[in-house]
């Protein structure tokens, strides 16, 4: 049930921007909760990364002196990785394409994140 809820909201998120290529909910432990991901990814391993790349900023900004993380943004050639907090317990991350507008993307992700703690 719990999955089904999280499942659309990603499929809402993932509707709201042609930008936005995949999205998923990681728990902080690295297990996918839900994912709209295309076929070539490896659940287990985007939910590793993701709680990986999330604790690593959360201390990162500790360390640096730079607050509460919000979020940890990666780009690369083929576009970007946005991973959030979705509460205490979950991340949410998305897959955007390189041309995508981050300001519209960023205000759809922290409102998916929002719904998504919600529900965790």
């Amino acid at each position: 049930m719990r999955s089904d809820l999280l499942t659309n909201v990603l499929s809402e998120l993932n509707g709201a921007s042609a930008d936005i290529e995949a999205s998923a909910v990681i728990s902080t432990d690295g297990l996918m909760m839900a994912a709209q991901l295309p076929s070539g990814l490896d659940e287990d391993r985007v939910g590793a990364m993701g709680a990986a790349m999330l604790s690593l900023g959360d201390r990162t900004a500790q360390e640096l002196s730079r607050g509460k993380l919000e979020q940890v943004l990666i780009k690369g050639d083929s576009g970007y990785v946005l991973m959030t907090h979705a509460g205490s317990e979950a991340v949410l991350s998305v897959l955007a394409k390189s041309e995508a507008r981050l300001g519209l993307i960023f205000l759809d992700v922290k409102r998916a994140a929002e719904s998504i703690a919600k529900l965790v």
